[in-house]
């Protein structure tokens, strides 16, 4: 594919909107990768910008912003929480509770050993105190 990379190299921009070089150097640091190919390179950036645009949209659609006409934290949250197919983010985009809450399930966690499913539950009503 020279061909392709040739053509890249001067309309890329257009083609793709992340920063071919940042994401260069998020490959480059896993040890296994040696050497990156300019179309594997504009293959993961191209697909790594369809797949947030379809998280924002999923949670767009799926959220409570939506009244606003925004995209909240929580909807991203609670899409990673909720969605099989975007539960590996679960760790990444975690819900949001507030410390008094958390410390109160760390003694809870203390006393029982386990986090009951209920406390889970009830972060729901949390969220729109806030906003």
């Amino acid at each position: 594919g020279g061909k392709m990379a040739a053509r890249l190299s001067g309309g890329e921009n257009r083609l793709v909107s992340l920063p071919l070089s940042r994401i260069r150097v998020i490959m480059k640091s896993s040890p296994e990768v040696s050497s990156i190919n300019q179309d594997a390179l504009f293959l993961t950036a191209k697909a790594t910008e369809l797949f947030v645009q379809y998280l924002a949209t999923h949670s767009y659609k799926h959220g409570r912003g939506k009244e606003k006409n925004a995209l909240t934290y929580s909807d991203l949250s609670h899409t990673a929480e909720e969605c099989e197919t975007f539960q590996f983010l679960a760790d990444i985009l975690p819900k949001k509770i507030l410390a008094s809450k958390y410390l109160k399930m760390l003694e809870k966690e203390k006393r029982d050993g386990e986090v009951g499913e209920d406390d889970e539950e009830d972060g729901e009503e949390d969220d729109e105190d806030e906003t």
